[in-house]
């Protein structure tokens, strides 16, 4: 990646007046058509720019829409702070394991084509999955009770970790996973297919049992690799022609093209006194979107894309599989994805968690103040998504930042709803 342009101190500050102004302008008329109350949206501005200014984040885009209409946008801070790059609403975010709802459609969509069954072991498209095992506390190892399914690795409860408890890390790191060797769920830097890596993954032990708990970890990778292995297209041309050109997402990639390399955010991280600071090129930080071997595509944590086409592939998921005359997916399928799978298995307070997507069971679950039936994610860069199919809202929260130490993940939720009246 290139070297950011150092600017002096004064040209800094004069530009962090700027910054903090460089939002987009309220649209008052469709605020109130759409039951938001305009002053309370003035409160999010202030909110955002207080982060800015405070340094406690470098920059984030909010994207909220209702019934697919957008009312409230907003772009505070930098894209890029030393190179002096204000943040703006077509910035493109790594997204993480937001990646995995697009992977999760790509399994349901193939499952609709009769391609693919959810009680299906892995190991009819990855053989190398026939025979796993599983870690015993003494750090030896017994054979799994039963194959994988890809139902299992939809829901997490697959029983495979990133190998980053004592135990299984350094033999993890030893086959060149785990966070030893790179960023926990890090592939983009890998010289190899997903499916090479997701073989070699096969052969080392898992965290738990098929089906005994919740386990958050390399699950949709190897779902990536079994779209790979039915559709026989890599799973970056699957995406392109299956979801991301139907849906008119014409931002959102695995390795950024070279001539959209300069609307690639930076990567801040949380430092001393919770103050952002631009984080270390590598794959801890800046990562290898737009300078790496470019040949391992990521289905649990490898795309980048921007709030508006983000918002696009959620109004797909809120209207039932459907945009714009383009059907990806059937609402039964949607309602299946959107409803808890795992019962007591999935141990957070009020949620559940579906076919890739966690879901809020009762009000304030999640200390949110999102209505019941909401379902979403995030990334590990502190993005985040909501979808409410109750009150047809649609919250996306842009920000690359890690670790982030600062509250505004948590709290803008809530800044969303405090301006809902209707």
């Amino acid at each position: 990646m290139t070297k950011p342009r150092l600017l002096p101190i004064a040209s800094l500050l004069l530009l962090a007046v700027t910054a903090t102004a460089s939002s987009q302008p309220a649209n008052p008329a469709a605020a109130l058509k759409y039951g938001f109350a305009t002053d309370r949206l003035a409160r999010i501005d202030g909110w955002l720019h207080q982060h800015v200014d405070s340094n406690l984040i470098g920059g984030a885009v909010l994207l909220v829409l209702r019934d697919g209409n957008v009312v409230y946008e907003r772009a505070v801070g930098w894209s890029d702070r030393e190179a002096g790059r204000r943040m703006a609403p077509d910035a493109m975010f790594r997204i993480a394991s937001q990646t995995k709802a697009l992977t999760s459609v790509a399994v349901m969509m193939l499952v609709e084509q009769g391609r693919l069954g959810l009680n299906e072991p892995v190991s009819r498209y990855i053989p190398q999955y026939a025979r796993t095992r599983v870690i015993a506390p003494d750090g030896s190892t017994v054979p799994a009770r039963r194959q994988i399914t890809i139902r299992d690795l939809l829901t997490h409860t697959a029983g495979i970790s990133y190998g980053a408890d004592t135990v299984l890390g350094p033999i993890w790191s030893a086959k060149g996973l785990g966070p030893a060797a790179g960023y926990g769920y890090y592939l983009a830097d890998k010289d190899e297919p997903v499916c090479t890596t997701m073989e070699t993954l096969a052969s080392l032990p898992f965290s738990r049992q098929p089906g005994e708990a919740f386990v958050y970890g390399w699950n949709t990778d190897i779902l990536g690799c079994v779209v790979e292995r039915v559709s026989g297209m890599p799973l970056d041309r699957f995406f392109a022609t299956r979801i991301l050109t139907p849906l008119g997402m014409t931002d959102t990639h695995f390795f950024v093209p070279r001539s959209k390399r300069d609307r690639l955010v930076a990567v801040y991280a949380s430092g001393a006194n919770m103050r952002a600071v631009r984080a270390p090129d590598g794959s801890r930080g800046q990562g290898h979107y737009d300078n790496g071997p470019m040949k391992n595509f990521s289905g649990g944590a490898g795309l980048v894309s921007t709030a508006q086409d983000y918002g696009r592939f959620l109004r797909m998921l809120l209207n039932g599989g459907e945009l714009n005359g383009r059907r990806l997916l059937s609402p039964a399928s949607v309602r299946a994805m959107t409803t808890d799978q795992v019962d007591s298995l999935y141990m957070p307070r009020g949620r559940g968690f579906g076919l890739g997507f966690e879901i809020l069971d009762q009000a304030a679950g999640d200390g949110t103040l999102a209505t019941p039936g909401t379902f979403g994610w995030g990334g590990a860069y502190a993005s985040i998504y909501r979808v409410d199919p109750a009150k047809r809202i649609i919250t996306v929260f842009m920000i690359n930042q890690t670790p982030n130490t600062s509250d505004i993940r948590e709290k803008v939720v809530n800044m969303v709803y405090q301006a809902l009246i209707q």
